[in-house]
């Protein structure tokens, strides 16, 4: 492949990748997704309709990665999320500190991308903390503190931590077909109990929007990553590639660490070694898609901070969100969409634990306002 073609071929992965992110911040502005906002239904109201949404979404990602790894377009091996490493005690550690702090900071990475596109000034401040606390988790003094502590601990495997790959050697059977196998299993069980649920009156479209819709645009990510960018032999390394990623590995939507690459290219933008990625054009794409809708449907809203205290939640979440991002390997898009639709062992542990660490703080909320009666 010559470097024009390689150029050109790096530009549509780009736009690609920033199209489908302006379509997931529109959709998630419609429909209000959020995975902190259906803990807190669950927890405040028993309301399960926005669980619905994320559960549903999850199934189509799950199944749609495993029919692009069972046609030979991706391989899940070379994926950011797989590894033979489980790290599950970073996955838990990093996870329950990210929910906790998205609740804190009223809203995930995502959630908080959509807001400023909403017109939350408060966002604003969110996403810059979050993301110099994602970077100095990446590379500065808590990513010494994480190397030394929670990522010393981990299972080493032969073949990759994957639920694929545990059902395939306990039945003897092609990790291409277990993977499809188990996607369909769990998948397609999560659909339909995301299915059987939706109501009419809780405004059937919007959740069918956002459950097909997220999912969808998480399978064509990982399409235009793992095929569309993939370069068997690149001309400057004469090694495999996947072409504007962060990893070098095949990346979906996820916006902690990348949050902080975005701010690390806008610091050095004279650096001709700090180029686009994935990553950061979605940044962007999910801001500009979120106002897009919001302008649309006449419900953008300037807002700012309540009170000290409000501003206090904020910080707290947002440096939580960040370190804890990073930790865990993703946020509540990153693994909680991007990571388990792999089925990855480590994305399941680091669901379980940004769950578990949003209840925690939704429940420190409300006995926080009952102290204050």
């Amino acid at each position: 492949m010559e470097s024009t073609e390689l150029s050109s071929l790096t530009t549509q992965v780009l736009w690609a990748a920033f199209a489908l992110s302006v379509a997931f911040g529109a959709i998630a502005q419609r429909s209000h997704f959020c995975t902190m906002g259906a803990v807190s239904d669950i927890v405040n109201m028993g309301d399960w309709t926005r669980m619905r949404q994320w559960a549903l979404a999850v199934g189509v990602a799950m199944i749609g990665f495993a029919g692009l790894a069972y046609a030979g377009w991706i391989d899940p091996a070379k994926t950011l999320y797989v590894s033979n490493r489980w790290i599950w005690l970073s996955a838990a550690v990093g996870g329950a500190m990210f929910g906790f702090g998205m609740v804190l900071s009223s809203g995930c990475g995502s959630k908080t991308l959509v807001r400023i596109g909403g017109g939350s000034l408060k966002s604003i401040v969110v996403l810059v903390v979050m993301g110099v606390a994602a970077f100095a988790t990446l590379k500065g003094i808590t990513a010494v503190l994480r190397i030394a502590s929670v990522d010393r601990v981990a299972i080493d495997f032969v073949a990759a931590a994957t639920l694929p790959n545990w059902a395939a050697s306990a039945f003897g059977i092609n990790a291409r077909l277990a993977g499809l196998m188990v996607a369909l299993a769990l998948g397609g069980g999560l659909m339909l109990w995301a299915l059987t649920g939706f109501r009419r009156a809780d405004g059937l479209f919007d959740n069918l929007l956002a459950g097909l819709g997220i999912g969808a645009v998480i399978v064509a990510m990982w399409w235009v990553s793992g095929k569309l960018g993939h370069v068997a032999e690149h001309p400057d390394t004469l090694q495999e590639a996947f072409l504007a990623t962060n990893s070098g590995r095949a990346e979906a939507l996820s916006f902690v660490a990348p949050v902080a690459y975005a701010l690390d290219w806008l610091m050095f933008f004279s650096d001709r070694s700090k180029v686009l990625t994935v990553g950061i054009v979605s940044v962007l794409g999910v801001v500009v898609g979120s106002a897009i809708s919001a302008i649309a449907m006449g419900s953008f809203r300037w807002e700012g901070f309540g009170s000290t205290e409000d501003v206090a939640n904020h910080l707290g979440g947002a440096v939580l969100m960040g370190v804890g991002g990073v930790t865990a390997m993703g946020c509540t898009i990153g693994q909680g969409l991007s990571g388990i639709s792999t089925l990855s062992a480590s994305s399941f542990v680091a669901v379980a634990a940004i769950l578990a660490g949003a209840v925690a703080a939704v429940r420190y909320q409300i006995w926080r306002l009952e102290r204050m009666v």
